[in-house]
């Protein structure tokens, strides 16, 4: 039997919010928006198969940012935990029933 740590655990649940929109929120902010919806649409979809994580964006390996190029957009994303009443942080982000993850989806340049 394999014992999961914190940082596994926070990568799957990360990893799940991703790719499928499960156990969590998401946010769009202005500028994302106003590409369209089709867009917004292909962008939720290159989100769940980013796969460049590595020690430069990703040190704590949570799989909780990323940024890319999408169709000539500089885009990023940032996963935040918060604690159940979106007031304050987290006190556990390994454990979901502590724990409310959003996703953000902005240009790069309102980052």
């Amino acid at each position: 039997m394999s014992m999961q740590t914190d940082t596994d655990r926070i990568r799957a649940l990360n990893d799940e919010l991703r790719q499928h929109l499960l156990g969590g929120g998401a946010v769009i902010t202005t500028g994302i928006a106003e590409l369209g919806a089709e867009a917004v649409k292909r962008l939720v979809k290159t989100i769940a198969v980013f796969d460049d994580f590595c020690q430069a964006n990703d040190p704590h390996k949570e799989h909780d940012f990323g940024v890319f190029d999408f169709e000539g957009t500089h885009v990023a994303f940032k996963i935040d935990y918060y604690d159940k009443s979106l007031t304050f942080h987290s006190p556990n982000p390994a454990d979901p029933s502590v724990t409310e993850r959003i996703i953000t989806i902005m240009r790069a340049d309102e980052y």
